[in-house]
């Protein structure tokens, strides 16, 4: 029962986004109940179970530690005292070619300089350098320009302040183009642009902005949640649930209800036919219907025509021993890279040779699997479906047969592939006479599931015109006390960075009723170079900026006394 006057708020979906949302609004005051249709939160970070054996369903690596530590901040908790344990990743990633050669990704930059003087000189390792500091910059603004920050109008994006901020972000180069402006072999090209597929994107397509992705493992090193990621989201739930947030599981919602006027939301109705009044509703899925009428609907037509990520086929299998070849995270890139993002993303299939990713959860937390074997997890990214199951025009052939692909055969061809090609780069013993069990997810799990449109595991495409005021915003268009968050609402996908959106949403909800947010701005946005952070301390401690101003005075005077003598010394007869 909330107290009278106390605003109701209901959260469709217990993914990060409306967990995170949900446990702001309670900190604010509102009643707030989280409706999700699955038997567990999290949503794609949620995890699988097999006799001993653990697998994370979805993300498998935490990047971008500062925004989930914000999260917990602003809640006045942290990490540490939920009770998550952070492990970091000895090195990020081993990336494996079919000459027999590999690249191994790490934060220790003797080991970064050996490897890519080996195979671009000593020139490669300063371009490298180069291509940091760049990356640090896409990184650094990103956060404090994007993350942080609500689009509501053309204006912000029209704002001259933030195109500046735009053209230093090069969002009209592609990744792959700005990086081949560092990395002189198609080889270290490859490696340094191959995280587009965390968005589900091709390098040849992605904004060069997304380096900032490459750039924080780099920098900030990979880790991972003992006990599994959905430990973090576990974590948040929590947290929310002692500021007086209610879950209630395995409860589908049918509708968005309006009032008379039919543009202002007044609760929703459940799949059961139990109807929940609310003030505000907070929808956390994936290009969901709001009311089913007709003018809502073409808008959810509109987003479903838009560019989505791609989907995947992800095997989860118990080993019966472990494979010490495979190191926690593993990449494994196609010969035709190219043609290989050309025929996920042009012909929403599976390539003929695809790239792929094997996490080894048990390498860096042996709780993963019994001991002495292995948990393994293969994600091959591939198209998505045809046509959603909820889109309008029925995706079917005049035979009245699916019209899509034949998607047993292809997650067949796919476990052969990944079988024949980790055994071959590696070396190790034949992966297949290892599985004990299997369990898959193809793009029709993803979608049903998860409500993921298409089977999208990502949620919309970060290209140029799907981001920032392009993107799906946090407030519903047209329809009153309705508000987004999640992989499809600005600022886009990734869990940090819905993290940061559920801030967002929050902050929006509050501002439209006229309150201020009950939380703390994290420490890290706090920092003002030049003023001291507390008034302990040390005088060998302050950061004081170059002076800047007196040089450009001295400058000005420079050129002033310049014009002057120019000017002034044929009156004198020095100059005829």
């Amino acid at each position: 029962m909330s107290k009278t006057g106390q605003k109701k708020a209901i959260v469709i979906g217990a993914g990060a986004g409306g967990i995170a949302t949900a446990a702001r609004l309670a900190k604010s005051g509102f009643s707030v109940t989280v409706l999700e249709k699955n038997s567990f939160t999290g949503g794609r970070c949620s995890l699988i179970h097999h006799d001993g054996y653990r697998f994370d369903q979805g993300p498998s690596l935490l990047l971008l530690p500062k925004l989930f530590r914000e999260a917990f901040y602003d809640l006045d908790t942290t990490l540490e005292a939920e009770g998550v344990e952070l492990l970091r990743c000895p090195t990020n990633y081993n990336v494996w070619f079919s000459d027999g050669e590999n690249f191994e990704l790490s934060t220790d930059l003797a080991r970064m300089k050996d490897q890519i003087e080996r195979w671009e000189g000593k020139d490669g390792f300063e371009r490298y350098l180069a291509w940091l500091r760049e990356a640090h910059q896409h990184y650094e603004l990103s956060v404090s320009d994007v993350l942080h920050k609500n689009f509501t109008s053309w204006w912000d994006l029209a704002n001259p302040s933030f195109v500046w901020t735009g053209l230093k972000l090069h969002p009209l180069h592609s990744i792959w183009n700005r990086a081949s402006m560092y990395f002189w072999t198609e080889r270290l090209r490859r490696v340094f642009t191959f995280a587009t597929m965390y968005m589900g994107m091709s390098p040849f397509d992605a904004p060069a902005t997304y380096s900032l992705l490459q750039y924080t493992e780099l920098a900030e090193g990979i880790w991972y949640p003992r006990g599994g990621f959905h430990s973090v989201l576990a974590a948040l739930a929590r947290v929310a649930e002692r500021l007086g947030v209610e879950f209630r599981l395995d409860t589908a919602v049918s509708e968005v209800l309006t009032a008379a006027d039919g543009r202002t939301a007044n609760g929703v109705r459940l799949a059961s036919g139990e109807r929940l009044d609310a003030d505000v509703v907070v929808v956390n899925a994936d290009l969901q219907p709001v009311p089913a009428d007709a003018g809502h609907a073409e808008v959810c037509v509109f987003l479903r025509e838009r560019a989505g990520s791609c989907s995947s086929i992800s095997f989860y299998w118990s080993l019966d021993r472990k494979v010490p070849e495979l190191q926690t995270h593993n990449i494994f890139l196609a010969d035709d890279f190219r043609e290989s993002f050309d025929d996920i993303f042009a012909k929403q299939s599976l390539p003929a040779e695809p790239s792929f990713y094997i996490n080894v959860p048990s390498r860096i937390d042996p709780t993963a699997a019994p001991e002495g074997r292995d948990a393994v997890i293969a994600l091959v990214p591939t198209g998505h479906l045809l046509k959603s199951k909820g889109h309008p025009k029925s995706a079917t052939a005049e035979n009245g047969m699916l019209r899509d692909q034949d998607w047993p055969a292809l997650v067949e061809r796919a476990r052969r592939s990944v079988l024949a090609t980790v055994e071959a780069r590696t070396g190790c013993a034949p992966l297949g006479g290892l599985i004990q069990h299997e369990i898959v997810n193809d793009p029709f799990t993803w979608e049903d599931k998860f409500n993921l449109d298409k089977g999208s595991i990502l949620g919309l495409s970060h290209s140029f015109f799907n981001v920032l005021k392009f993107r799906p915003s946090t407030r519903a268009v047209g329809l009153d006390n309705v508000y987004f968050v999640g992989a499809s609402t600005h600022p886009g996908t990734g869990v940090p960075i819905v993290l940061a959106g559920a801030k967002i949403t929050a902050e929006q909800i509050l501002a439209d009723r006229g309150q201020r947010p009950t939380w703390k701005t994290h420490p890290d946005q706090l920092v003002d170079l030049g003023v001291p952070q507390n008034r302990n301390t040390k005088m060998l401690d302050r950061v004081r900026r170059p002076l800047f101003w007196p040089a450009v005075l001295v400058a000005l005077f420079a050129a002033w006394f310049g014009l002057a003598v120019y000017y002034w010394t044929p009156l004198v007869g020095f100059r005829r």
